[in-house]
């Protein structure tokens, strides 16, 4: 059995300081990026986190990893995953949403150069409520049987909480907006294979 490295947590003024040495690596979606992230960060989705894991090894080789998310629940997942790995990485404690709250910059690309969009906790609170409400609607006006679909939902939402994962997530994170275009995740993986 081997051991595999304990993720590291660091605040926002801890990274802060440390920011010109650390490598930055951005898991959110690439709209949630490109609503603002810290300077000189790199987006790789959490769900390419995988596919890039020799770049971010070679990466972490060379000098210390922070891994963000907006609020500290993804990055915290890849931290792990990293970790299984032999890879040891750092998260940011509350994510760019703590990051933001310090009062320290975010960056956004030009306008020419991304898409902006919700974040994902945004799309998923969006998304549940239309299908509660779209449940609630349909068994009242054509079959009771239909309010399954609110308590599906309701269901779903619990569960989430309980496991700290989230189904719908993952699901709208594959939707074409949330995906990054294969020029960026390229243009990512070999800025992390110069670092």
């Amino acid at each position: 059995m081997t051991n595999t490295p304990a993720p590291v947590a660091l605040g926002a003024d801890q990274a802060r300081t440390r920011l010109h040495e650390l490598t930055v690596i951005d898991v959110r979606t690439p709209a949630e990026y490109a609503s603002g992230h810290l300077p000189g960060a790199l987006n790789i989705p959490l769900d390419h986190v995988r596919r890039a894991l020799p770049e971010i090894r070679h990466a972490a080789e060379r000098g210390d990893v922070l891994v963000v998310c907006a609020s500290g629940a993804r990055s915290e997942n890849a931290c792990k995953l990293l970790a299984e790995q032999g890879v040891t990485t750092a998260t940011l404690v509350g994510g760019t949403g703590a990051w933001a709250a310090e009062g320290h910059d975010l960056h956004t690309p030009a306008a020419c150069d991304t898409r902006s969009g919700w974040s994902m906790e945004r799309q998923v609170r969006f998304t549940a409520g239309a299908l509660v409400l779209l449940g609630l609607v349909l068994g009242l006006l054509l079959h009771p049987a239909l309010l399954l679909i609110s308590a599906g939902v309701a269901g779903g939402l619990v569960f989430s909480a309980l496991t700290d994962t989230c189904g719908m997530a993952v699901v709208l994170g594959k939707l074409p907006h949330n995906r990054p275009r294969a020029a960026d995740l390229d243009a990512a993986l070999a800025a992390l294979r110069t670092r």
